[in-house]
């Protein structure tokens, strides 16, 4: 019975992973990792700073990054994907352009 599920697992990671590879995969994966990436970005500024910051990087991975998996679930069709990342990515835009604002204020995000 283990090994049954063992082999369907295997199956399913070759059949998703190898099998349907193709631009539109490996686009879909650079901008996850892009979109990943604003959390060990937030995560090296909050340990430089002493404290819990969130730098304006951040932001643009994060923009960057919903964007690139925006334009993935177009492509791909997922309605999920397509109206979890139009509302974020409308977020994302809003904290930056806010930033860029009150840059001249005292901001609670890094200008790194």
């Amino acid at each position: 019975m283990i090994i049954q599920y063992g082999q369907a697992l295997s199956n399913y990671l070759y059949d998703v992973f190898v099998a349907k590879f193709d631009f539109w995969l490996a686009f879909g994966l650079v901008a996850q990792l892009f979109f990943t990436a604003r959390f060990l970005v937030q995560w090296i500024a909050s340990e430089r700073a002493g404290n819990s910051v969130v730098p304006m990087a951040f932001w643009f991975c994060s923009m960057g990054g919903g964007l690139m998996t925006l334009v993935y679930g177009v492509v791909k069709r997922e309605p999920v994907i397509i109206l979890g990342q139009s509302l974020a990515t409308i977020i994302y835009i809003r904290n930056i352009m806010l930033i860029i604002k009150n840059r001249g204020r005292a901001s609670k995000t890094l200008d790194r």
